[in-house]
């Protein structure tokens, strides 16, 4: 049997794709089967046995997981709102600037340098209810005598999550639609302002619009971030109190390494997963709503 010649650029790329299907392929089906399995770390054996799709049922009629479905989604609006508002804030901001514009670029996105684990890290010490930087502080401004308890409320604990991420990722927002302010065309603007429309009609009507499309790309790297947050949430409070943080990839990771229900666990990742790709493409949707907008209207 005579084997087909392989060409030279195919030959090159062959030891890549060896590696990519021994480090992503091949563990992505052994997941994707062992989620038909009741797989449990201390039952080894127990990756033999098929059961269907009884651990897919078992987490859609699971109260647990649109529980943290639900609690991930909230954190997904508030958290896309307030990185939007604030980088479009920032990116207005910083297009407004006469001097050191290439400085004020550079520290915008001085908070994506950092890993989300020193993020979760360093915002479960400014929210420590005894040492912690913010209970300090408004202690010493007099605003309250007690310390409070940021991360073991529940409410308070979210609401510190969500800070943590608003203050890591806000310059994607930022970055982004900071560049659609350089690659916007002024004549439109300057036709506006001539017409004697206010400066928020002239942001509303002309410059938003072509903005759209920025936002939205923003959006959707952003929300596959969040949808799948671990890190910062791991660190903070490990989906505590009383799993009142619980997310989705938390919730994953407790069922799969504490529970040791990896079958379990991998189906409730595809699932997850087919939830991100339904957000993502919403979010395509909006984007290419918005370049049609800006095609018939620039």
């Amino acid at each position: 049997m005579k084997f087909p010649k392989l060409s030279a650029p195919t030959l090159l790329l062959l030891p890549a794709i060896i590696v990519l299907a021994a480090v992503i392929v091949l563990p992505l089906l052994f997941s994707l089967y062992s989620s038909f399995t009741p797989f449990r770390l201390t039952k080894p054996e127990s990756i033999w046995i098929f059961i269907g799709f009884r651990n897919y049922v078992s987490v859609l009629t699971n109260l647990e997981f649109w529980t943290a479905f639900g609690r991930t989604l909230l954190l997904l609006t508030i958290a896309l709102n307030a990185e939007m508002f604030l980088g479009l804030g920032l990116a207005m901001l910083v297009n407004k600037a006469t001097r050191g514009q290439r400085i004020l670029r550079t520290l915008m996105m001085f908070p994506m340098m950092f890993s989300p684990v020193l993020v979760g890290f360093q915002f479960k010490f400014l929210f420590n209810d005894n040492i912690g930087f913010v209970n300090n502080a408004l202690q010493s401004l007099g605003l309250t005598t007690n310390a409070i308890p940021w991360l073991i409320d529940g409410n308070l604990a979210l609401f510190s999550i969500i800070v943590a991420e608003v203050w890591s990722s806000t310059a994607v927002f930022a970055i982004l639609i900071l560049a659609g302010l350089l690659a916007m065309p002024q004549e439109p603007v300057e036709a506006a302002r001539v017409d004697g429309c206010t400066p928020w009609q002239t942001f509303r009507y002309v410059t938003w619009p072509y903005l759209m499309p920025f936002a939205f790309i923003a959006m959707t790297i952003r929300s596959l971030d969040v949808a799948r947050a671990y890190d910062i949430v791991k660190i903070m409070t490990d989906g505590g109190p009383a799993k009142r943080t619980e997310l989705l990839w938390t919730l994953v990771g407790r069922t799969a390494y504490s529970d040791a229900r990896m079958g379990l666990a991998n189906a409730m990742a595809y699932i997850s997963i087919l939830l991100s790709i339904l957000f993502t493409v919403y979010f395509f949707r909006k984007l290419a709503a918005a370049r049609q907008q800006i095609g018939a209207e620039w």
